[in-house]
């Protein structure tokens, strides 16, 4: 598949501070893709360099086959974490404002414009300027700026910050119908349910350095299985088993044990060795693996304890 990012040995440093460290990956057109880290871990700074916001310290950048600048904005769409929006502009002038950035006529930036509020339930505050708008209402409009120009690449930095539920699962549907729409898109977050439901592959990101690449599958299947396991004798002796620790005695000689296994060994061949060597067995239940678990497992740390200093920080539109 094409590549419609790629970042080839990118470092960034602010001083003595290095806020990317050595990065190389690529994103494949037309899929979703998560990059994943705490916060600090680099991802901002990513992001804006990709933008040509902010310039690499070494390394290469190709967005869309050509290098980071001002002549890829017309094909991209851009969410920064930082929202911004002119308070005094009403919702539709300023969704038409961004497009005409973007290199689009007016008559068709107004007319996406309509469309894009209609969808989001605005089409009633097409003429509200944005000062009046509830704060869900404005991040709304924030995302139809990033929208309007219909991007081939569109790139969300922490685009769930701050909003409620129902919005949230507004912008995961908008981030599927814009893949569906053949748009290749990137969205960094430090939650992992986000990425879990939406991604195709993903990059876990941890002090600057890359940790991880590849798709939910790989990603689970780096961290061993689990089990918690109810037998009458202990499953630490049987071949898989790296470990065995009983979690309290429960009555009649029956224990609760939570078993880790050697990696690439499957749940089910346990179960098979404990019916040919004769262990009764309550419960017999496979941990299930969460992306947050494979963070912690590869980084050490859980996502939102990630303390580095990210870049100095600044809203900036693309």
């Amino acid at each position: 598949m094409t590549s419609v990012l790629q970042l080839v040995g990118v470092t960034k440093r602010f001083g003595d501070f290095t806020a990317v460290d050595d990065l190389s990956f690529d994103v494949r057109e037309g899929e979703v893709f998560g990059f994943l880290g705490g916060n600090g871990a680099g991802k901002t700074t990513s992001l804006r360099m990709v933008l040509d916001i902010i310039r690499p310290t070494s390394g290469t950048i190709s967005v869309l086959g050509r290098p980071p600048g001002r002549e890829n904005s017309r094909d991209i769409g851009f969410l920064p974490e930082e929202r911004g929006l002119y308070r005094q502009m009403t919702a539709l002038d300023i969704i038409t404002y961004f497009g005409r950035l973007k290199g689009m006529t007016a008559a068709d930036a107004r007319s996406h414009g309509r469309t894009l509020l209609d969808r989001f339930g605005l089409g009633d505050n097409a003429k509200t300027s944005v000062d009046k708008l509830s704060k869900g209402m404005a991040q709304k409009v924030q995302l139809a700026t990033a929208l309007v120009n219909r991007p081939r690449l569109l790139i969300l930095d922490e685009p769930f910050s701050g909003l409620d539920p129902v919005n949230q699962g507004l912008l995961e549907a908008e981030i599927l119908n814009a893949a569906r729409q053949g748009a290749t898109v990137i969205f960094s977050t430090h939650v992992m349910q986000h990425a879990e439901r939406l991604c195709d592959r993903l990059l876990l990101l941890a002090r600057g350095r890359k940790r991880f690449e590849g798709t939910l599958t790989e990603a689970y299947a780096a961290l061993p299985a689990r089990l918690s396991v109810i037998a009458r004798s202990s499953p630490a002796d049987l071949p898989g088993v790296t470990s065995a620790t009983a979690n309290g005695v429960m009555t009649d000689g029956w224990q609760q044990w939570d078993v880790r296994l050697a990696h690439g060994v499957e749940p089910g061949d346990v179960l098979q060795h404990c019916s040919e060597r004769g262990i009764a067995l309550r419960r017999f239940e496979p941990h299930r693996t969460t992306l947050h678990d494979v963070f912690l497992h590869l980084v050490g740390t859980a996502p939102d304890a990630d303390t580095a200093t990210d870049a100095p920080q600044r809203s900036a539109a693309a």
